[in-house]
């Protein structure tokens, strides 16, 4: 078996932890030099400003940035790296104003990434860039020890898979709040564990502001204290939504087209996986473009891996690790339901969908050993190969100016 092959490198880097830490810092140094190098080694292209956002939002746009004028099928100019340093901004200054030009009903409540950035900021615009890369590397590295300490000897080495997460490494490529997310939901649930429930209740508070997929790992952790009888952790986990809940009352006082329902309408089951099939085999059939169809075919190993997902939580002793099972199965819920037009259209927006599926999955495993993880581990691995390829040889570069 093929894993099995792996395991003596799993091993070895796990008795190796500066090594490991350092393939880390070298993978995603190497990513971002990467980026960097195509547009004029300016660190500020990795937050995608878009030029008629920035225009809109000029004076508190840093001087000399990298601006995105956008292109055909992207979906607009720049990326959502953006939408979390425009909205830090007015953290920074200590005021509430949401930024021009965004749309607030869904992204207003992910207010976790931009407070943490907008620490950063009160030193200035450049800095509030610099804390978007500082969180992102610095929280998964703590959570990648956080995450070592729950998992016994045999586990222990697999927890590379979440320091070198293809999902994760996607999220910073674009300095987006997936990772953030996941780093923070795994430090809080290392104080469940240890029940320091005061930090696990604002670190999971946190978590959920920063993205709302926190819940997949809350939400079942909230059942088991329910099925234990357990009313002290009913209480804990049901406490984290205290601050979320405040949060969302200011939003509808605040923004009256705001409607918590608002994400319910990227919930289209299976439309997204169809329409990208479809378009594969509408590009097969014309057969005109090869870049086109090499393009749509980046994707098709998440289509695999979202399959192999789908099974794996059926497999093993189904008692152990029940809510680990749940947490996994809503991360794939939130997979198939995504559309196609916001999410299986864009690989970025589509892989990161995965970046709590890792943990997760190692902490179901530390529970059950039986449990079927092979193809979902290798197809991982095969899946960042491929996005190192994609982001050192195959991606473009886009059409851009610095500053206006």
């Amino acid at each position: 078996m093929l894993l099995k092959k792996l395991n003596p490198i799993f091993k070895y880097l796990n008795s190796k932890q500066w090594l490991t830490v350092s393939v880390f810092l070298l993978l995603w140094g190497i990513t971002s030099v990467s980026y960097w190098k195509k547009y004029e080694w300016n660190p500020s292209s990795m937050v995608n400003f878009g030029h008629e956002f920035a225009l809109q939002n000029k004076s508190e746009t840093p001087e000399n940035v990298i601006l995105f004028k956008g292109e055909s099928g992207d979906l607009g100019a720049g990326y959502d790296g953006q939408i979390f340093y425009y909205f830090s901004r007015p953290l920074s200054n200590f005021n509430l104003n949401w930024p021009k030009g965004f749309d607030e009903s869904y992204r207003a409540p992910r207010i976790g990434y931009p407070m943490l950035v907008g620490i950063f900021g009160l030193f200035g615009k450049k800095s509030a860039i610099f804390g978007m890369y500082f969180w992102n590397i610095t929280l998964i590295l703590i959570s990648y020890f956080y995450l070592r300490k729950l998992l016994d000897d045999e586990v222990k080495p697999f927890a590379i898979l979440y320091l070198l997460s293809p999902f994760a490494l996607g999220s910073y490529y674009v300095l987006v709040s997936d990772s953030v997310m996941v780093s923070i939901l795994i430090i809080a649930y290392y104080f469940y564990v240890k029940e320091k429930y005061l930090l696990f209740v604002l670190l999971s508070s946190l978590a959920i502001l920063t993205k709302e997929p926190a819940l997949f790992l809350l939400f079942p952790l909230g059942l088991a204290a329910l099925f234990r009888k357990d009313w002290k952790k009913m209480i804990v986990v049901g406490s984290v939504l205290v601050i979320p809940v405040c949060w969302h009352l200011y939003l509808s006082y605040r923004f009256p087209n705001w409607r918590p329902g608002r994400l319910t309408d990227f919930i289209l089951p299976f439309e997204g996986l169809i329409s990208y099939m479809e378009s594969i085999w509408s590009q097969l059939a014309t057969g005109s473009n090869v870049k086109e169809l090499a393009r749509l075919l980046s994707r098709f190993p998440l289509v695999v891996l979202f399959f192999l997902g789908v099974f794996l939580p059926f497999t093993g002793k189904l008692k152990k690790g029940w809510e680990f099972r749940i947490s996994f199965l809503l991360v794939l819920f939130m997979v198939g339901t995504a559309g196609y037009y916001h999410f299986w259209s864009v690989y970025e927006n589509v892989s990161r969908m995965f970046t709590l599926s890792i943990p997760i999955l190692l902490l179901l495993m530390n529970e059950d050993k039986t449990v079927r993880k092979q193809e979902y581990i290798l197809v991982t691995i095969l899946i960042l190969f491929l996005f190192l390829i994609k982001v050192l040889f195959i991606s473009k570069q886009m059409n851009y100016q610095v500053g206006f």
